[in-house]
């Protein structure tokens, strides 16, 4: 065989294999049967495409805001004298409990002690003499005036010993309140002033929680809300209560101070522990959730898709409160509505599609 007819063999294979695997697609595209057993080529004869969807149904959720803190001792307090002097005695132990009103430190005070008992002797003399004089008064034994100057030579002796008592209490510390004291920075015969650190005292049960919210949720948080919290370290979830609101907005972050109260009985929360907090705003009993798999956003707006009758549809959704997983719809879906949560790129509005698998939202 030449050449030639060799080339034309080879050709004529060609244009043949190239025909047989193209005969199926110009036979779909103008409508033709393909052959017995073979599929339809028309889209509206295939079959419907299988799909997962949930039943919308009110369950109850809570709006919460997640945010961080620290806690801070109910009563805290550095512990200081308001004189200057020397350390004769002290009488806690560190990390003990006190008593309000008790007596934690002593600096000398034996030059007060001494003119307050000069004083005393002075004021017993002078109430003798009063007294003897009033008498003699009565009797009209002296003049009103001679009276009247030694009365009030009594009232300023009298002044004179509760001034030095008022000094005699400044070489004195004494808890303002019960709580535990801290560790002690001085030690007997220590020169004290009232820049001297002496130590710490701290009232922990109850504790306060102390974190910022964005101003946003100002008109959202009111007194007595719950909090849940937990800090490092513990294997617990605390729960405290607002009771305080800062009445403004820091203009440098644009958040809202707010501080709530716990019980720790336990004294496992310690001052200045980070808290992760979680701030429970509102509690919802019939709020449609649908999962946030089904939402597709579009400009400006979001839509979900639809089943009824088999038929898919599209509608427009507002959501509100979301969570891990799901979404809050606030308008758009109504209880019992069927929404698609697979097949979103595939399907279009009205094109029949067949459930194979139906969840109820509350279940998911």
């Amino acid at each position: 065989m030449s050449k030639v007819g060799k080339r034309t063999l080879i050709i004529t294979l060609v244009l043949v294999v190239i025909g047989a695997l193209s005969y199926p697609k110009i036979t779909s595209l103008f409508g033709e049967d393909a052959g017995p057993g073979s599929p339809q080529g028309s889209f509206g004869n295939s079959a419907a495409l299988q799909v997962e969807a949930v039943e919308l149904e009110p369950e109850s959720i809570q709006d919460r805001i997640f945010t961080s803190g620290s806690v801070e001792a109910n009563e805290s307090v550095e512990l200081s004298f308001d004189a200057t002097g020397i350390v004769t005695r002290i009488f806690f132990d560190e990390g003990s409990r006190v008593r309000r009103g008790q007596l934690l430190v002593k600096v000398n005070d034996s030059e007060l002690q001494a003119q307050l008992q000069r004083a005393s002797f002075r004021l017993n003399l002078a109430e003798q003499r009063e007294e003897r004089q009033r008498r003699l008064l009565e009797r009209g034994g002296i003049s009103q005036d001679e009276y009247d100057a030694t009365l009030n030579e009594v009232n300023v002796l009298r002044s004179e010993m509760r001034l030095i008592n008022a000094q005699i209490a400044k070489t004195e510390i004494r808890a303002p309140f019960s709580g535990i004291v801290g560790l002690k920075y001085v030690s007997p015969g220590s020169y004290v002033s009232p820049s001297t650190r002496i130590a710490s005292l701290q009232e922990i049960d109850p504790v306060k929680i102390n974190f910022s919210v964005p101003e946003r949720y100002l008109s959202k948080i009111s007194v007595d809300d719950q909090i849940l919290f937990d800090v490092q370290g513990v294997d617990s979830t605390f729960t405290g209560r607002v009771y305080a609101v800062e009445p403004r907005i820091n203009t440098q972050t644009r958040t809202l101070q707010v501080r709530a109260i716990s019980e720790n009985d336990d004294e496992l929360l310690y001052p200045g522990a980070f808290a992760n907090i979680e701030l429970i705003l509102e509690q919802i009993d019939d709020a449609l959730m649908i999962p946030t798999i089904a939402i597709m956003p579009e400009l400006n707006r979001q839509k979900v898709y639809l089943v009824r009758d088999g038929v898919v549809e599209q509608a427009f959704i507002n959501t509100g409160i979301r969570t891990s997983n799901k979404a809050q719809v606030l308008s758009g879906l109504e209880r019992g509505d069927t929404v698609l949560t697979t097949g979103l790129l595939q399907v279009r509005p009205g094109m029949e599609v067949e459930i194979s698998e139906l969840t109820k939202s509350s279940e998911l």
